[in-house]
């Protein structure tokens, strides 16, 4: 059932900037344009935002749009985001008590921060090519810190199938859901909340489980973290047991559009790099992040940019097998 804040008809925002708004008093949704300053590519920009493809904070329908659900600062939301690239624009609708804090963030999630022309890929083809095929590829920002740990918690040590299912089933049982048959997430204070037995019911282990406890726990101070210097932002999240560099780069990505940050202590990613950078078959971190060394400030892109050309090494080493929670 879609709770009555988002069934209610809400108000409209008001131009500023590249803004434009919606129009007709009685609408129950707000409505914004905004005009990117060169070529956008929608999916690829926040597909990296979806948990898998049941994930139910994120939904991309038939005509190319894609749907969000959050957890905002000033309530749920639900933003629609539709491309139109014949106008050359992105027309943004949402709805709930977060809808305008989500409207506002629109130019910051699609990447408006984000500056693709300062990379550069130096000698590689690979990257030279990556490049200029996904122009369309931007770094955006969520502002959301939670939103985007306690995923990435759920991510450490298994499989993705596991990680997505665990998600999907713990946001339908303890989010919000809204408008579109999406759901928010849940606030801090109810992943606090989550029986143990519920987390085992998910496939969630007790240490990731009492990670993602942790975090709740602190929540308003690693949300800080958005605003942070990269450094600083990272030590911010690794100052809680549970979360490393891993899980910190795989946050700042999406939390703060951290162009730089590079997930150390991935199973594939330096076999990746390695393969794509140095023909080599087999790397590990320390090899990877001296490949890597040339791009800053924008390593976190090169590695998007080697994923997305098929640039992964060869994979010889036994698929990694699921967590059996039971055993714990």
């Amino acid at each position: 059932m879609v709770p009555p804040s988002l069934r209610a008809p809400l108000r409209h925002g008001t131009p500023y900037g590249g803004w434009v708004s919606g129009t007709g008093a009685a609408t129950a949704a707000r409505e914004r344009v905004w005009r990117p300053a060169g070529p956008l590519d929608l999916g690829l920009t926040v597909g990296h935002l979806r948990r898998g493809g049941l994930d139910p904070c994120f939904r991309r329908t038939r005509d190319g749009a894609v749907w969000r659900a959050s957890r905002t600062p000033a309530g749920v939301g639900v933003v629609r985001l539709a491309a139109r690239p014949a106008e050359g624009s992105v027309h943004a609708t949402a709805w709930g008590d977060g809808g305008d804090w989500l409207l506002d963030r629109v130019p910051d999630l699609l990447g408006a921060q984000d500056d693709p022309s300062a990379f550069d890929p130096g000698g590689s083809r690979l990257l030279r090519d990556a490049h200029r095929r996904h122009a369309g590829l931007r770094i955006g920002r969520t502002g959301l810190v939670m939103e985007s740990l306690v995923p990435a918690i759920l991510e450490q040590r298994v499989t993705t199938g596991e990680a997505y299912r665990a998600w999907r089933e713990l946001v339908v049982r303890y989010g919000t859901p809204v408008h579109g048959g999406l759901h928010a997430p849940p606030a801090a204070r109810d992943w606090a909340r989550i029986p143990s037995w519920e987390w085992h019911r998910a496939g969630v282990d007790g240490k990731r489980s009492a990670a993602v406890v942790r975090a709740a726990r602190l929540a308003p101070r690693l949300e800080q973290a958005s605003v942070l210097p990269p450094a600083e932002a990272v030590a911010r999240l690794t100052s809680v047991p549970g979360i490393g560099l891993w899980t910190a780069a795989e946050t700042l990505q999406r939390s703060n559009g951290d162009t730089d940050a590079v997930s150390v202590g991935d199973l594939h990613l330096p076999n990746s790099v390695g393969w794509a950078l140095a023909g080599r078959e087999r790397s590990d971190d320390e090899q990877m992040l001296e490949l890597l060394e040339p791009y800053r400030p924008h390593r976190y892109r090169a590695c998007r940019l080697i994923l997305l050309s098929s640039g992964a090494a060869p994979r010889r080493a036994p698929r990694y097998a699921p967590l059996d929670i039971s055993r714990f």
